[in-house]
């Protein structure tokens, strides 16, 4: 029986070829989109799931708040004593491990001297919590003593080639600190939510030279370490979870600390969270992570997109195979007359679309094998077929032949079953009679998901557009940003002079942040109110600044002046934005001048305005911010910005590159274009922009083709109409009109269902942006145009063809 319906859907295949063609190569492109999106979903919910202990994992992460529940930071890090204090308070905790990240460090083997960037102090039992092959040294004792280190492979060969590495020594920072390596470790898989490649023994921080242990003891400010904690198998983190504000309360004296009104309590001011590692890509954006993550919206967004390019391909497939019922009309009414039974000849029908959808899926299959590079390359992702070979996905994507061939198969089957042999046999049978047929509805739902994607592919280009050409408050243009080293302190008057002596350097300056980073850091505040000091009660972040930040990128001073080696009081002064002035309640920045401020422990005045400016990216507001000039000589910077001459940026480097090994010869010259930086914060969306590119015009593409086919297959019903149309003198346009009437007016039903919803979702896609454009009604209505355009040229093809036909052909029958 199943053979015999295999060779009959095999002969009706081959009696259709173009209708054939259509629902295969549709279906093949559905089919090719959802393994791309399949393997993609895979890997992002992979990550981290390579520790065997993946689900017991929690990341420690502290919340600030400015005002009790009045959230303003949260940050994926915290302070160095917050790991020990609570495997003490809580022995349920089996493991505790630490990462402090050391910024760029340089790093020297003989003549070999590099800036590295994914350098980080970790505890010696680093190992026991993430699940990383060790190649030579021992996992719980290279990282045991201080000044130890262990590598990735690909760090050994770059500075040691092919000698041994173990026991060889590098130099950190300047010929501060040797390290021995005493290990070598496999690279963290790419589904790793961090990538360190060398790992410093975290005892080293014990040295006062590096960090100090008392320090690490009872430093509570500095939260930039990493704390992950081991729990027992399967615990309820939450009895731990609901201990923590009392666990604050008993071991950290915020209020002491900060001279705060004994009503307060340390949990009123912040408050510790566990995170599940398995969660941590996907689910967490918080402050200061350690690596960009990804985002479970776009999991959902692109499996929508591979559900709707699949649903299109399916409609086509039932819209054709009810479109052309009648010309087996004859076929399905003899089979009942011979007493072939109702439920026989759906079978028939759905072992006919389970054939094509098993001949789409083994096209599929290759086209993605040769496709994943390409996605790869486009999304900066490392998807891999491998994990659609697992056998939990592999048996899913083997089901689809049979869930597809059924979902697409199973109206046609059922319509065409239902036909009755009398009228069928004297032709008596009219197919998609009535006002609405399922028919126009299945073609309405394809070009609503069509326009859909349209609109969503326009907004986010023009979002891009916006963010690209949004004045941010300052030039970002040909500025370029290193990290500034202590080394450089004593001599960076004369490192500077020696800069500026050439043409092509135009400015120089020194902070502890830059544009594009984050605004993390702040003080206790206070303003002078009514004779005294008071507490300011919103949140202003602070950077420092030197004499040169403000002219390098060319911010504008709404009131007051820059700070200037002229006044020696300025370490005591500072220089705040418009927004700090409106949060401070002083209205304008020109009240804003001499007010009395202190901020931390130093109380000055404020002697300047800028202008607000776009320090973070254009996802966040601009917020309150306040500049201090640190005292002479203080290692306050991280970062130096040096500004250049556009029109010879290669040779103002060169210079720039000379300068700076004169003055640090035992430091390799790194730098960023500040313009890049800014670009590498809107990445993911850039790639969502050109994924939705694609997707949208595969969409539109697959509608299409199905419109054609389906177009094709109606005029050639009405062959004898159109015959009878030209003898009584209709013209080729009113034809082509008369044809092509119907479809369009699906198209347009389609755009009235599909734009608000379409309004709708970008409307919401915006609200991650502070600074956004608004969904124009021109786009709205340019999408709908778009869309009719498109179906009215792919009808036209077929509509022009019989129009033009000579109408003697058509009639000669009669």
């Amino acid at each position: 029986m199943i053979k015999n319906y295999l060779r009959s859907a095999i002969r009706n295949i081959a009696r259709h070829p173009f209708i054939s063609f259509i629902n295969i190569f549709g279906l093949t492109v559905g089919l090719t989109c959802c393994l791309l999106i399949l393997a993609y979903i895979i890997n992002e919910r992979s990550y981290d799931k390579y520790n065997k202990n993946v689900n017991d994992i929690y990341r420690v992460t502290r919340i600030f708040y400015t005002s009790p529940g009045v959230e303003n930071l949260h940050l994926s890090a915290v302070a160095p004593p917050f790991g020990p204090l609570l495997q003490t308070a809580f022995p349920d905790i089996k493991k505790m491990t630490r990462v402090y990240p050391n910024g760029t460090t340089a790093l020297r083997y003989k003549e070999k001297l590099f800036n590295e960037n994914n350098t980080v102090f970790a505890d010696e039992n680093f190992f026991d919590l993430f699940t990383i092959p060790i190649i030579k040294g021992d996992a719980h004792q290279s990282l045991k003593e201080s000044y130890s280190l262990m590598m990735t492979p690909a760090m050994a060969q770059k500075y040691f080639g092919n000698e041994d590495p173990i026991n060889k020594t590098v130099i950190l920072d300047n010929n501060k600190h040797g390290f021995k390596v005493s290990g070598i470790f496999s690279p963290f898989p790419a589904n790793s939510h961090m990538h360190p490649e060398i790992l410093l023994s975290f005892n080293t921080l014990k040295d006062t030279s590096v960090y100090g242990e008392k320090q690490l003891e009872t430093n509570f400010g500095n939260n930039s370490f990493y704390t992950y904690l081991l729990l027992p198998k399967d615990y309820n983190a939450d009895r731990i979870s609901s201990q923590l504000p009392n666990f604050l309360d008993e071991y950290v004296h915020f209020r002491k600390m900060n001279n705060m009104p004994a009503t307060i309590k340390t949990h009123d001011v912040t408050k510790l969270t566990l995170q599940k590692l398995a969660d941590i890509h996907l689910n967490s954006h918080l402050d200061d992570e350690v690596e960009e993550n990804g985002d479970i919206k776009l999991v959902y967004i692109f499996s929508a997109i591979a559900l709707f390019i699949l649903l299109i391909a399916c409609i086509n497939y039932m819209n054709l195979s009810t479109a052309r019922s009648a010309l087996r009309a004859k076929e399905i009414g003899i089979r009942k007359v011979i007493g072939a039974q109702r439920k026989e000849i759906i079978s028939q029908f759905l072992s006919e679309s389970i054939l094509i959808t098993w001949l789409a899926l083994i096209l599929a299959i290759g086209l993605t094998c040769l496709l994943l590079p390409l996605v790869n390359k486009l999304s900066n992702q490392f998807l891999s077929i491998n994990s659609l070979l697992h056998w939990q996905v592999l048996l899913s994507v083997l089901a689809l032949p049979f869930i597809i061939g059924l979902i697409s198969g199973i109206y046609p089957a059922l319509f065409m079953s239902s036909f009755i042999p009398v009228k069928v046999l004297k032709g008596m049978l009219k197919v998609g009679s009535g006002n609405i047929s399922f028919r126009k509805v299945l073609v309405v739902m394809q070009f609503s998901i069509s326009i859909i994607l349209i609109v969503a592919t326009t907004v986010v280009y023009q979002q891009l557009q916006y963010i690209q050409k949004k004045d941010l408050g300052f030039n970002k243009n040909h500025i370029l940003t290193m990290e500034y080293t202590g080394s450089l302190t004593k001599n960076f008057e004369a490192f500077k002079a020696d800069l500026l002596k050439n043409s092509l350097v135009k400015e120089v300056g020194r902070s502890s942040r830059i544009p594009s980073g984050r605004l993390l850091d702040d003080q206790n505040a206070s303003v002078l109110e009514g004779g005294s000091m008071q507490p300011i009660k919103v949140d202003l972040k602070f950077i420092t600044a030197d004499y040169g930040f403000i002219p390098t990128y060319g911010m504008s001073l709404a009131a007051g002046r820059n700070f200037s080696k002229a006044y020696s009081t300025d370490t005591n002064n500072y220089v705040i934005n418009e927004a700090a002035v409106q949060a401070l309640g002083w209205k304008t920045p020109q009240n804003a001048l001499a007010k009395d401020i202190k901020y931390g422990n130093i109380q000055g005045k404020v002697i300047g305005v800028v202008k607000d400016f776009h320090f973070e990216s254009l996802h966040q507001k601009i917020i309150p911010l306040l500049m201090e000039l640190p005292a002479p000589n203080n290692n306050y910077y991280h970062k130096i910005s040096i500004k250049v001459d556009g029109n010879n940026t290669t040779a103002a480097i060169g210079a720039i590159e000379a300068t700076w090994h004169r003055y640090l010869p035992e430091t390799p010259f790194d730098y960023t274009f500040l313009d890049q930086k800014f670009d590498q914060l809107y990445k993911s969306e850039q790639q969502q922009g050109s994924l939705f590119t694609i997707f949208s015009c595969i969409a539109i593409f697959i509608a299409c083709l199905g419109l054609f086919g389906l177009s094709a297959f109606t005029i050639t019903q009405r062959v004898k109409e159109i015959g009878v149309r030209k003898v009584l003198g209709a013209s080729v346009p009113q034809i082509v009109l008369e044809l092509s009437k119907d479809f369009l007016t699906l198209v347009l039903v389609a755009a009235v269902i599909g734009l608000p919803i379409s309004w709708l979702l970008m409307h919401k896609w915006l609200l991650d942006f502070a600074f956004r454009i608004n969904v124009s009604w021109w786009v709205l209505a340019m999408a709908g145009i778009m869309a009719l355009i498109i179906a009215f040229a792919t009808i036209s093809f077929q509509s022009i063809k019989a129009a033009l036909t000579n109408p003697v052909k058509s009639l000669r029958s009669e």
